[in-house]
Parts: structure tokens; sequence; C-alpha cells
């Protein structure tokens, strides 16, 4: 048990700045994530849905280019996925999709160290179901990780959707959202009160990234914030998948990785939360220094680490 399995949605961003479509990029939160792994040395699989067309071959080949191993049954839909971008004068997206998200049985894979899963693919019919599946088979051997990342703008029942994210939520052993996640899914409530609270359901810790705030975390030992680290913002693509690489990556330096771990993970020290946190932030910072989701390589972030 050495590889991480990603599970989740690959696609292309289509950047758009007043209107106008400036770049394409390979993206999808979960994509990003496994990318971001393998960059930072881990190995990795990636189990998707795309298609076998001009959009899906890009992505394939920018996986395998990345490291990353696309398994069996990911090239099966009748076309690739879109998101298109929105950015304001500060580089914040919105985004629109055109998606369809589907999966087939349990890959065939050895038993994985961690199996992170989120976004669209914990919550879209009829894949959702395929992935908490797989969260409850994996679930003995691996660290379970979850970011909703919410995109408000595929919600068709906004009930639904909040419950779908509760029950992943009490099945995961790390959790990471954002501070708007958590607004939209409890607007009665603050990010703090919301962190608190989905601690007490079953993970070991959750992280929520406040933009340039930075970024607070709750586990059993007490809670933990960093600031944001100073940096010149191109665009925040792919910021919070880059900040929940980060973290999973020195969660695995620190040998807190998978199902036999897990009371480990749970007494998780402030000292270690806070290292954590740190490695995110700084994963997070190079990334929104760059346009589009382009997340660091273990070079460039140790690199970053030792400057002043």
């Amino acid at each position: 048990m050495s590889r991480a399995l990603v599970i989740g949605e690959a696609l292309i961003d289509i950047v758009e700045r007043e209107g106008q479509a400036t770049s394409e990029h390979v993206g999808g939160s979960p994509l990003n994530v496994a990318v971001g792994l393998s960059r930072l040395e881990r190995d990795v699989d990636f189990l998707t849905y795309i298609g076998d067309d001009s959009r899906g071959r890009l992505i394939a080949d920018y996986v395998a280019a990345s490291g990353v191993d696309l398994l069996e049954g990911s090239v099966a839909a009748n076309r690739t996925p879109v998101a298109r971008a929105l950015l304001d004068a500060d580089g914040a997206a919105t985004y629109t999709f055109d998606i369809d998200w589907r999966l087939g049985g349990a890959p065939d894979v050895d038993a994985p160290l961690v199996l992170h899963t989120g976004s669209i693919a914990t919550v879209l019919e009829p894949g959702c179901r395929a992935v908490a599946d797989l969260v409850e088979h994996f679930r003995g051997s691996a660290t379970i990780t979850f970011d909703p990342n919410v995109r408000p703008a595929l919600v068709t029942d906004a009930q639904q959707t909040t419950a779908q994210i509760e029950r992943l939520v009490e099945r995961s052993d790390v959790v990471k959202a954002s501070d708007e996640d958590l607004r939209w899914l409890a607007p009665d409530s603050t990010p703090e009160e919301v962190a608190q609270r989905w601690s007490t359901k079953g993970p070991a810790l959750v992280a929520v990234t406040m933009g340039g705030d930075g970024a607070f975390a709750v586990s059993a030992a007490g809670s933990v914030r960093v600031k944001a680290r100073p940096v010149r913002v191109v665009d925040t693509v792919g910021a919070g998948d880059s900040f929940m690489t980060g973290m999973l990556d020195q969660l695995w330096s620190l040998g807190l990785l998978g199902g036999d771990r897990r009371d480990d993970l749970h007494r998780i020290g402030l000292d270690q939360l806070e290292a954590v946190l740190e490695a995110a932030v700084l994963n997070s910072a190079l990334t929104v220094e760059q346009a589009g989701a382009l997340l660091p390589d273990r070079a460039t972030r140790d690199a970053a680490r030792t400057s002043p």
C-alpha cells in the first residue's frame, strides 16, 4: 500500500475574461489533486469518465505525462466534460459546466494507502452512487479524504446535495473545504462552527481555506490557524486542489495515511497539524502565482520552503 487512488471528474477548463475565452486547460478538482500528488513524487492511480475525443485525448496525454496512471474504464463517456471559468477583476473564478458523470465497478487496483475524492463526482447522479460505494469498498485499507468543492451551478436540489456531502463527511478521515463551501452548505452557521461540528462526526481533521485570510484546521487536539503567504495572484484556478495536495503530501510524510494508521491520525498533535496546514498553504500559494491549475513539483515546493 504505497499508492494513492483518486476518483473524480476530469474536464477541460475554458478560461474567460470579460466574455472572451483566453485559454483552455486540463482541469477538474480530482484530476488536479492526482497530478499534484504525482508532481510531489507520489504514486497515483486515477479513475475518471472522459470521452475518446480530442479533448479526452488531451486529458489522457496530460495525465500520462504527469506520471499518473489512468485506470481502465476511464475513457467511456460520449464526450469529454467542459467547464467554463469566468474570471473577475481579482482573478476569482465562477464556473458553468457541461458534464456527464458515470462509473462502472471497482477498479482493478491493489488496496490504496489513501483514497481521495470530491467535487462534482460525489454529488452528480448517477456516478456519485458508485463513488460512495468505492469509498466503502476501500475504507478498511485506505485513509479517505474528501473535498466537497461545492458547484452551485450544478445543484438542482440543495437539500439532497447537502445530505450527500454530510454522509461523505461522516465516512471520511480528512475533510478540506473552503469558507465559501461552508457558507453555502450552512448559511446560518460560521465556517468555524461547521468545521467543529464536522470534526465530531468522524473525520480526524477538518481544514478550511479562507483565501487571503489563510486557513484553519480542527482536530481532537484543538484548532490551528495559519496566515496566507503574500503572493501576487494571477488567478485562483486550482488553488483549493493545490491546498488539498499539499495537505495530503505532508500527512504522507508524517506516516499518518492508511487504514491501519487511522487511530494515529485521530491523535494528530497541534504541531503536526500546523505543519500540515503550512505545507498546504505554501502549495496553494505557488499555484495562484501561475495561470491555470499549475500545481508545483517537489523541487519547486522545497525551494520555496527554504526561501526567505
